[in-house]
Protein backbone atom coordinates (compact mmCIF):
# COMPACT_ATOMS: atom_id res chain seq x y z
CA UNK A 1 0.00 0.00 0.00
CA UNK A 2 1.20 3.27 -0.71
CA UNK A 3 -0.08 7.07 -0.74
CA UNK A 4 -2.14 7.03 -3.62
CA UNK A 5 -0.25 9.51 -6.16
CA UNK A 6 -2.20 12.60 -7.20
CA UNK A 7 -3.45 13.90 -10.18
CA UNK A 8 -1.12 16.11 -11.95
CA UNK A 9 -1.07 19.00 -14.36
CA UNK A 10 -0.57 19.38 -18.00
CA UNK A 11 -0.81 23.21 -18.50
CA UNK A 12 -4.45 23.41 -17.88
CA UNK A 13 -5.52 19.78 -17.88
CA UNK A 14 -6.15 17.79 -15.40
CA UNK A 15 -4.52 13.98 -15.45
CA UNK A 16 -6.63 12.45 -12.90
CA UNK A 17 -5.89 9.53 -12.29
CA UNK A 18 -2.76 9.68 -13.14
CA UNK A 19 -3.07 6.89 -15.49
CA UNK A 20 -2.29 7.91 -19.24
CA UNK A 21 -3.37 5.49 -22.93
CA UNK A 22 -0.22 5.14 -24.96
CA UNK A 23 -0.83 6.38 -28.65
CA UNK A 24 -0.65 3.05 -30.94
CA UNK A 25 -0.58 3.11 -34.71
CA UNK A 26 -3.62 1.11 -35.71
CA UNK A 27 -4.63 0.04 -32.38
CA UNK A 28 -6.04 3.10 -30.82
CA UNK A 29 -8.81 4.36 -32.73
CA UNK A 30 -12.31 5.53 -31.42
CA UNK A 31 -13.93 2.35 -30.94
CA UNK A 32 -11.43 1.12 -28.89
CA UNK A 33 -10.88 4.64 -26.98
CA UNK A 34 -14.62 4.19 -26.16
CA UNK A 35 -14.04 1.19 -24.66
CA UNK A 36 -11.11 1.93 -22.31
CA UNK A 37 -13.67 4.55 -20.97
CA UNK A 38 -16.47 2.35 -21.01
CA UNK A 39 -14.14 0.59 -17.86
CA UNK A 40 -12.93 4.12 -16.83
CA UNK A 41 -9.26 4.54 -15.05
CA UNK A 42 -7.92 6.56 -17.88
CA UNK A 43 -6.71 9.61 -17.03
CA UNK A 44 -5.55 10.68 -20.50
CA UNK A 45 -6.78 8.95 -23.68
CA UNK A 46 -5.02 9.69 -26.95
CA UNK A 47 -5.08 9.04 -30.64
CA UNK A 48 -3.31 7.24 -32.94
CA UNK A 49 -0.16 9.40 -33.95
CA UNK A 50 -1.04 11.49 -37.51
CA UNK A 51 1.37 12.16 -40.29
CA UNK A 52 1.40 16.49 -39.79
CA UNK A 53 2.61 15.57 -43.83
CA UNK A 54 -0.45 13.16 -44.81
CA UNK A 55 -2.37 15.98 -42.84
CA UNK A 56 -1.67 19.40 -45.00
CA UNK A 57 -1.61 17.00 -48.04
CA UNK A 58 -5.04 15.39 -48.15
CA UNK A 59 -6.63 18.92 -46.92
CA UNK A 60 -4.85 20.66 -49.98
CA UNK A 61 -6.17 17.81 -51.88
CA UNK A 62 -10.04 19.08 -50.53
CA UNK A 63 -10.11 15.12 -49.33
CA UNK A 64 -11.45 14.59 -45.89
CA UNK A 65 -8.77 14.85 -42.56
CA UNK A 66 -7.12 11.69 -42.29
CA UNK A 67 -9.29 8.56 -41.29
CA UNK A 68 -7.25 8.73 -37.30
CA UNK A 69 -9.46 11.49 -36.67
CA UNK A 70 -12.14 9.57 -36.47
CA UNK A 71 -14.30 10.59 -33.64
CA UNK A 72 -12.19 13.36 -31.93
CA UNK A 73 -14.69 15.66 -32.29
CA UNK A 74 -17.42 14.07 -30.44
CA UNK A 75 -15.47 12.22 -27.80
CA UNK A 76 -15.08 13.18 -24.41
CA UNK A 77 -12.27 15.04 -22.73
CA UNK A 78 -9.27 15.29 -21.88
CA UNK A 79 -7.80 13.70 -25.04
CA UNK A 80 -4.47 14.09 -26.96
CA UNK A 81 -3.63 14.05 -30.26
CA UNK A 82 -0.49 13.00 -31.46
CA UNK A 83 1.51 14.15 -34.45
CA UNK A 84 5.03 13.04 -36.03
CA UNK A 85 6.85 14.63 -38.81
CA UNK A 86 9.79 16.21 -38.65
CA UNK A 87 8.98 20.02 -40.40
CA UNK A 88 8.86 22.73 -37.82
CA UNK A 89 5.99 24.94 -39.77
CA UNK A 90 4.17 21.72 -40.74
CA UNK A 91 3.47 20.38 -37.41
CA UNK A 92 2.42 23.77 -35.87
CA UNK A 93 0.43 24.39 -38.32
CA UNK A 94 -1.81 21.04 -38.00
CA UNK A 95 -1.06 21.49 -34.29
CA UNK A 96 -3.22 24.91 -34.75
CA UNK A 97 -5.79 23.30 -36.81
CA UNK A 98 -6.18 20.58 -34.12
CA UNK A 99 -7.01 23.42 -31.58
CA UNK A 100 -9.49 25.42 -33.40
CA UNK A 101 -11.19 22.59 -35.14
CA UNK A 102 -11.10 19.62 -32.99
CA UNK A 103 -10.96 21.38 -29.63
CA UNK A 104 -8.39 18.76 -28.34
CA UNK A 105 -6.67 19.18 -25.20
CA UNK A 106 -3.36 18.15 -25.94
CA UNK A 107 -1.53 18.50 -28.47
CA UNK A 108 2.04 15.23 -28.49
CA UNK A 109 4.89 15.21 -31.19
CA UNK A 110 5.91 11.52 -31.07
CA UNK A 111 10.10 11.54 -30.78
CA UNK A 112 10.02 7.75 -30.08
CA UNK A 113 8.36 5.80 -32.77
CA UNK A 114 11.48 3.62 -33.92
CA UNK A 115 10.10 2.00 -37.03
CA UNK A 116 11.67 2.49 -40.44
CA UNK A 117 9.17 4.01 -42.35
CA UNK A 118 8.99 6.80 -39.96
CA UNK A 119 12.98 7.05 -38.87
CA UNK A 120 14.82 6.52 -41.74
CA UNK A 121 12.59 7.20 -44.45
CA UNK A 122 11.23 10.14 -43.19
CA UNK A 123 14.05 11.56 -40.88
CA UNK A 124 11.52 11.88 -37.77
CA UNK A 125 9.97 9.94 -34.68
CA UNK A 126 13.15 8.32 -32.87
CA UNK A 127 15.83 9.90 -35.56
CA UNK A 128 15.58 13.54 -33.89
CA UNK A 129 16.67 12.12 -30.56
CA UNK A 130 19.56 12.92 -32.30
CA UNK A 131 19.33 16.27 -32.55
CA UNK A 132 18.62 17.45 -29.12
CA UNK A 133 18.51 21.09 -30.36
CA UNK A 134 16.12 20.69 -33.56
CA UNK A 135 13.45 18.66 -31.19
CA UNK A 136 13.69 22.07 -28.78
CA UNK A 137 12.90 23.87 -31.92
CA UNK A 138 10.24 21.73 -33.33
CA UNK A 139 8.68 21.91 -29.62
CA UNK A 140 8.99 25.74 -29.10
CA UNK A 141 7.21 26.47 -32.67
CA UNK A 142 4.14 23.77 -32.02
CA UNK A 143 4.11 25.06 -28.52
CA UNK A 144 3.92 28.90 -29.58
CA UNK A 145 1.04 28.10 -32.39
CA UNK A 146 -1.01 25.69 -30.05
CA UNK A 147 -1.05 28.06 -27.22
CA UNK A 148 -2.75 27.75 -24.92
CA UNK A 149 -3.11 23.98 -25.33
CA UNK A 150 -0.96 22.24 -23.88
CA UNK A 151 2.44 20.89 -25.94
CA UNK A 152 3.75 17.77 -24.67
CA UNK A 153 6.66 15.41 -26.40
CA UNK A 154 7.09 11.48 -25.70
CA UNK A 155 11.04 10.24 -26.78
CA UNK A 156 12.66 7.48 -25.85
CA UNK A 157 15.97 6.51 -23.65
CA UNK A 158 18.00 8.02 -26.53
CA UNK A 159 19.18 6.89 -30.01
CA UNK A 160 21.10 3.86 -29.19
CA UNK A 161 22.47 2.43 -25.92
CA UNK A 162 25.78 4.53 -26.98
CA UNK A 163 24.14 6.99 -27.03
CA UNK A 164 21.43 7.99 -23.98
CA UNK A 165 20.73 11.20 -24.28
CA UNK A 166 16.87 11.45 -22.71
CA UNK A 167 18.24 14.05 -20.21
CA UNK A 168 19.69 16.78 -22.88
CA UNK A 169 16.35 16.10 -24.95
CA UNK A 170 14.15 16.54 -21.97
CA UNK A 171 15.87 20.13 -21.54
CA UNK A 172 15.37 20.96 -24.82
CA UNK A 173 11.58 20.24 -24.52
CA UNK A 174 10.84 21.91 -21.47
CA UNK A 175 13.07 25.30 -22.73
CA UNK A 176 11.34 25.34 -25.49
CA UNK A 177 7.68 25.73 -23.32
CA UNK A 178 6.74 21.83 -23.65
CA UNK A 179 4.30 21.17 -20.65
CA UNK A 180 4.97 17.34 -19.94
CA UNK A 181 7.61 14.70 -21.16
CA UNK A 182 6.68 11.18 -21.61
CA UNK A 183 10.00 8.24 -21.65
CA UNK A 184 9.64 5.01 -22.40
CA UNK A 185 12.52 2.99 -21.32
CA UNK A 186 14.21 1.67 -24.41
CA UNK A 187 16.31 3.24 -26.75
CA UNK A 188 15.23 3.55 -30.85
CA UNK A 189 18.28 0.99 -31.58
CA UNK A 190 15.91 -1.60 -29.18
CA UNK A 191 12.68 -1.35 -30.96
CA UNK A 192 10.85 -3.51 -28.48
CA UNK A 193 12.95 -5.85 -27.71
CA UNK A 194 14.43 -6.29 -24.10
CA UNK A 195 13.59 -5.00 -20.83
CA UNK A 196 12.64 -1.28 -20.19
CA UNK A 197 14.72 0.38 -17.89
CA UNK A 198 12.59 2.49 -15.28
CA UNK A 199 16.03 3.48 -13.67
CA UNK A 200 16.86 5.41 -17.07
CA UNK A 201 13.69 6.95 -16.99
CA UNK A 202 13.74 8.25 -13.42
CA UNK A 203 17.41 9.46 -13.65
CA UNK A 204 15.50 12.18 -16.49
CA UNK A 205 13.79 13.89 -13.36
CA UNK A 206 16.87 15.63 -12.66
CA UNK A 207 17.06 17.39 -15.80
CA UNK A 208 13.55 18.77 -15.49
CA UNK A 209 12.44 21.83 -13.04
CA UNK A 210 8.82 22.64 -14.06
CA UNK A 211 7.26 19.62 -16.04
CA UNK A 212 6.04 16.26 -15.37
CA UNK A 213 7.59 13.25 -16.66
CA UNK A 214 5.62 10.32 -17.61
CA UNK A 215 7.09 6.76 -17.45
CA UNK A 216 6.29 4.55 -19.95
CA UNK A 217 7.19 0.54 -21.02
CA UNK A 218 6.86 -3.18 -19.51
CA UNK A 219 3.60 -2.01 -16.94
CA UNK A 220 1.37 -5.18 -17.23
CA UNK A 221 -0.26 -5.46 -14.06
CA UNK A 222 -1.81 -3.39 -11.32
CA UNK A 223 0.78 -4.14 -8.79
CA UNK A 224 3.59 -3.47 -11.26
CA UNK A 225 1.88 -0.03 -11.66
CA UNK A 226 1.80 0.38 -8.29
CA UNK A 227 5.02 -0.35 -7.87
CA UNK A 228 6.36 1.88 -10.31
CA UNK A 229 4.82 4.83 -8.49
CA UNK A 230 6.39 3.55 -5.71
CA UNK A 231 9.97 3.39 -6.90
CA UNK A 232 10.61 6.11 -9.40
CA UNK A 233 10.06 9.89 -9.14
CA UNK A 234 7.43 9.64 -12.33
CA UNK A 235 4.06 12.33 -12.07
CA UNK A 236 2.17 10.01 -14.20
CA UNK A 237 2.73 5.97 -16.57
CA UNK A 238 1.42 5.44 -19.82
CA UNK A 239 0.29 1.93 -20.51
CA UNK A 240 1.19 0.81 -24.10
CA UNK A 241 0.82 -2.75 -24.90
CA UNK A 242 -0.52 -4.70 -22.41
CA UNK A 243 -4.05 -2.69 -22.50
CA UNK A 244 -4.74 -4.19 -25.62
CA UNK A 245 -5.48 -7.39 -24.53
CA UNK A 246 -6.82 -6.05 -21.02
CA UNK A 247 -8.47 -2.46 -21.64
CA UNK A 248 -9.95 -2.84 -17.93
CA UNK A 249 -6.33 -2.45 -16.86
CA UNK A 250 -6.24 1.09 -16.52
CA UNK A 251 -9.42 0.80 -14.07
CA UNK A 252 -7.88 -2.02 -11.90
CA UNK A 253 -5.12 0.10 -11.65
CA UNK A 254 -7.01 2.66 -10.21
CA UNK A 255 -8.39 1.01 -7.67
CA UNK A 256 -4.97 -0.32 -6.83
CA UNK A 257 -3.68 3.08 -6.80
CA UNK A 258 -6.66 4.06 -4.66
CA UNK A 259 -6.13 1.39 -2.14
CA UNK A 260 -9.38 -0.56 -3.05
CA UNK A 261 -10.12 -3.76 -4.29
CA UNK A 262 -8.78 -4.50 -7.52
CA UNK A 263 -12.17 -5.69 -9.49
CA UNK A 264 -12.18 -8.55 -11.56
CA UNK A 265 -11.49 -8.78 -14.71
CA UNK A 266 -14.81 -9.48 -17.45
CA UNK A 267 -15.83 -12.73 -18.11
CA UNK A 268 -15.46 -14.75 -21.54
CA UNK A 269 -18.97 -14.15 -22.43
CA UNK A 270 -18.33 -10.51 -21.39
CA UNK A 271 -15.28 -10.82 -23.75
CA UNK A 272 -17.17 -11.88 -26.46
CA UNK A 273 -20.23 -9.60 -26.81
CA UNK A 274 -17.42 -6.82 -26.15
CA UNK A 275 -15.55 -8.39 -29.49
CA UNK A 276 -18.77 -8.41 -31.08
CA UNK A 277 -19.44 -4.49 -30.54
CA UNK A 278 -15.77 -3.74 -31.43
CA UNK A 279 -16.52 -5.58 -34.80
CA UNK A 280 -19.93 -3.93 -35.54
CA UNK A 281 -17.90 -0.40 -34.56
CA UNK A 282 -15.38 -1.09 -36.94
CA UNK A 283 -17.00 -2.49 -39.47
CA UNK A 284 -19.87 1.01 -39.37
CA UNK A 285 -17.30 3.50 -39.99
CA UNK A 286 -14.66 1.57 -42.23
CA UNK A 287 -17.19 -1.08 -44.12
CA UNK A 288 -17.05 -4.66 -44.40
CA UNK A 289 -14.25 -6.05 -46.23
CA UNK A 290 -11.75 -3.33 -44.97
CA UNK A 291 -13.24 -3.09 -41.15
CA UNK A 292 -13.18 -7.13 -41.26
CA UNK A 293 -9.49 -6.70 -42.22
CA UNK A 294 -8.69 -4.70 -39.93
CA UNK A 295 -10.80 -6.52 -36.91
CA UNK A 296 -8.27 -9.03 -37.40
CA UNK A 297 -5.32 -7.14 -35.12
CA UNK A 298 -8.12 -6.37 -32.64
CA UNK A 299 -9.13 -10.04 -31.93
CA UNK A 300 -6.03 -11.66 -31.51
CA UNK A 301 -5.46 -9.55 -28.59
CA UNK A 302 -9.03 -11.30 -27.00
CA UNK A 303 -9.01 -13.79 -25.00
CA UNK A 304 -5.11 -13.28 -24.00
CA UNK A 305 -4.35 -16.42 -21.43
CA UNK A 306 -6.99 -18.70 -21.99
CA UNK A 307 -6.77 -21.70 -22.58
CA UNK A 308 -8.14 -21.72 -26.41
CA UNK A 309 -6.93 -18.14 -27.01
CA UNK A 310 -4.11 -19.12 -29.40
CA UNK A 311 -6.20 -21.68 -31.59
CA UNK A 312 -8.59 -18.64 -31.76
CA UNK A 313 -6.17 -16.19 -32.69
CA UNK A 314 -4.81 -18.21 -36.07
CA UNK A 315 -8.22 -18.46 -37.24
CA UNK A 316 -9.60 -14.83 -36.49
CA UNK A 317 -6.39 -13.57 -38.05
CA UNK A 318 -7.08 -15.10 -41.38
CA UNK A 319 -10.73 -14.55 -41.38
CA UNK A 320 -12.33 -11.70 -44.57
CA UNK A 321 -15.83 -11.50 -44.18
CA UNK A 322 -18.52 -11.30 -41.53
CA UNK A 323 -19.96 -14.52 -41.99
CA UNK A 324 -16.46 -15.94 -41.28
CA UNK A 325 -15.56 -13.81 -38.50
CA UNK A 326 -18.56 -14.87 -36.74
CA UNK A 327 -18.24 -18.33 -37.47
CA UNK A 328 -14.37 -18.42 -36.18
CA UNK A 329 -15.87 -16.14 -32.72
CA UNK A 330 -18.75 -18.88 -32.05
CA UNK A 331 -17.02 -21.81 -32.62
CA UNK A 332 -13.01 -20.97 -31.25
CA UNK A 333 -13.89 -17.81 -29.11
CA UNK A 334 -12.55 -19.78 -25.37
CA UNK A 335 -15.03 -21.00 -23.33
CA UNK A 336 -15.84 -20.29 -19.51
CA UNK A 337 -15.46 -23.96 -19.23
CA UNK A 338 -11.80 -23.75 -20.42
CA UNK A 339 -11.18 -20.63 -18.03
CA UNK A 340 -8.45 -21.93 -15.63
Amino acid sequence: MINAPSPFQIGSVTVDPPLLQAPMAKFTNFAFREILRRYGGVGLAATEMISARSFLELDSRGEAYPERLWGVKEEARPLAVQIWDNDPAALADVGRRLVDEFDVSVVDINFGCPVRRVTCNAESGSYLLRYPDRVGRIVRRVAEACRPVPVTAKIRLGPSEETVNAGEVAQAVEAAGGAALTVHGRTAKQMYRGQADWERIAAVKEHLQRIPLIGNGDLRTPEAIVEAFRRWPVDGVMIGRAMLGRPWLFAQAAAALAGRPIPPPPSLRQQKDQLFEHYRQIVGRFGVFKGTIMMRRFACCYAQGCPGARTFRDKVARVSSPEEFNEVVERHFPQPSEAP
